[in-house]
């Protein structure tokens, strides 16, 4: 829909009763102000979340214009919130969510961004259910149009402010120089009940901005004697908001927030700006107890697959072969089993081309970083422990973070290459920050899986050289290494092993006297476990590195 239609149904759907149960029961919130007089108290109340259409299991935090939410406030007895009634609220409430902003694009008034961000809000909100269950007092994962002396002064404009850090203080100051039919994914609206208690006696939010004696109740800014947007419909722009299509296999659905009891498993998708599909993929609330740690994976997947290939699934007839042969989903379940003392969250990164290098080379290396710390925010509150890892054209994706940032930080604590180090290059300083990153902390781990691509055969033909293929991009990277860190090395006739710092680093190299191809049977086989648990006290415990898959009862059907 254009905005002026979409507002017309928003209006509809709210007014017609269609929202979530728990903001029927608003949440009391209560104030002081001393003044020369006296100190003077009242009590407003709010609803706990922001305005959502939906059900209390299937609903969407709705965006809107400011004229739009003023003919919903005086539908309903309400007002919108003035900045310090904003302040007042993140204060009192239960859950703190913190601020997850995406990337500034044109894209940021469209639905299909809005979709994108109620998926991350509704993946952090899921995490505080069991404390906190729906109709709790929650702040801090928006900005609120809000009520301002200002706007007498900007006729035609909206007033933006907050989303608070868990420090208290707000990203966004007052801000009023987008005109009134500016709508993106981080504004959105909290309604206050027009009557309230002042110093015992009933009044209402209009009445007190009105008073001089008692405007500082609600107001850091004086009397507001007009806290209101005129409610004439938005004519203006047309904005058409068509969501990115989705695969008809694929699942869940943009902006989904699917949970799978019998796994014990949550999955949400969005996608980022520009064209980086995310599914992420994390255990049940039990696991993100207080004082829990956090094990964040970023797998980047591999050219030509697609997310659900990549977890892969037991192939029925006619299914594509590329379903069998990760396996992520079964290995990451295996590693939950095992790691009792974090939660394991997978985070799926597909580039919209399929191939990470080809995406490089469209949108540079200064996204990726982005991504990953939007993604780490959903798990404020945690410990994280950030895992970078990568099979086949995916390792572009780590490099491009090396390249990216001026240092690889400490909560990384793993970097895993499952044949995937194509992109290696000392003179891009990539051996240089991974000796210092290594040298930083004793949990940094580094782990390289490949194979003798240089001899192996495709049609009867070699398909890489000697040195561009990970068998030489490997070597050339472990020689390197070689220059900071000792290394000792077990050769046989399956495999050459080079290993440093207690085991921390790792290259296991296969080698391939019959030129056969094993760039996807390394990870089939165990790869994706070991890469997680290499250099750790629980490496080859119930499985074995290329041995057969241990996690085959962790491969679902569908």
């Amino acid at each position: 829909m254009d905005l002026p239609e979409r507002e017309k149904e928003i209006f509809t759907q709210i007014t017609s009763g269609n929202v979530p149960d728990f903001l029927r029961k608003l949440s009391p919130v209560t104030v002081t102000n001393a003044t020369s007089i006296r100190t003077n108290t009242a009590t407003f109340h709010v609803t706990p979340d922001y305005l959502a259409i939906g059900s209390d299991s299937d609903y969407f935090l709705t965006p809107m214009t400011p004229n739009t939410a003023q003919r919903i406030a005086d539908a309903l007895g309400c007002s919108l919130p003035t900045p310090k009634m904003v302040d007042k609220i993140y204060a009192a409430a239960a859950v703190k969510l913190t601020p997850s902003p995406i990337p500034p694009s044109a894209a940021m008034t469209t639905v299909a961004v809005f979709s994108n961000h109620n998926a991350m809000v509704r993946f952090q909100r899921a995490g505080e259910l069991k404390a906190h269950p729906p109709g709790a007092l929650v702040a801090g994962h928006q900005k609120d149009v809000v009520i301002t002396a200002k706007l007498a002064s900007s006729p035609g404009k909206v007033a933006i402010y907050g989303w608070h850090q868990t420090n208290g203080i707000p990203i966004q100051p007052l801000y009023l120089k987008h005109t009134a039919s500016w709508v993106d994914y981080s504004q959105c609206i909290r309604l206050v009940q027009q009557e309230i208690v002042v110093n015992g006696d009933p009044g209402t939010v209009a009445a007190t901005l009105a008073s001089p004696e008692l405007a500082g109740l609600l107001s850091s800014e004086g009397l507001v004697g007009n806290p209101r947007y005129p409610t004439n419909a938005v004519s203006s722009p047309s904005l058409k908001t068509t969501p990115p299509a989705q695969s008809a296999r694929s699942k869940p659905a943009l902006g989904s927030l699917i949970e799978d009891p019998e796994l014990n498993e949550r999955i949400t998708s969005f996608t980022f700006a520009p064209e980086i599909k995310v599914r992420i993929n994390a255990p049940g609330q039990k696991a993100f107890a207080t004082g829990q740690k956090v094990l964040l994976i970023f797998y980047a997947l591999p050219n030509g697959n697609t997310t659900d290939q990549t977890v892969g699934k037991v192939l029925k007839p006619g299914d594509d072969w590329h379903y069998d042969i990760q396996h992520i989903g079964a290995q990451t379940r295996f590693l939950r089993e095992l790691l009792k003392d974090r939660a394991v969250v997978v985070v799926y990164l597909e580039a919209q081309s399929r191939s990470w290098p080809a995406w490089r080379k469209a949108h540079g290396d200064k996204p990726i970083p982005e991504v990953v710390e939007i993604v780490k925010k959903l798990f404020a509150g945690h410990e994280v422990e950030t895992v970078l890892s990568s099979h086949s054209g995916g390792g572009s994706f780590i490099f491009g973070y090396l390249n990216a940032v001026p240092a690889i930080p400490d909560d990384v604590a793993r970097i895993a290459f499952l044949d995937s180090n194509y992109a290696y290059d000392k003179s891009l300083g990539h051996e240089e920050k991974l000796a210092k990153w290594l040298k930083s902390s004793g949990r940094h781990c580094l782990c390289v899986l490949a194979y003798n691509d240089a001899v192996a055969l495709l049609d009867g033909k070699p398909f890489v050289s000697a040195a561009g293929g990970t068998w030489g991009r490997s070597h050339a990277m472990q020689r390197d290494l070689a220059a900071d860190f000792n290394f000792t090395v077990r050769t046989n006739a399956d495999f050459q092993r080079f290993s440093a710092l207690d085991g921390r680093v790792q290259f296991i190299l296969k080698e391939n006297p019959d030129r056969k191809i094993f760039h996807t049977v390394q990870v089939e086989r165990n790869g994706f476990i070991h890469s997680i648990l290499s250099g750790t006290a629980d490496e080859g415990k119930g499985y074995e590195y290329f041995g057969p898959r241990a996690y085959a009862q962790w491969i679902r059907a569908d």
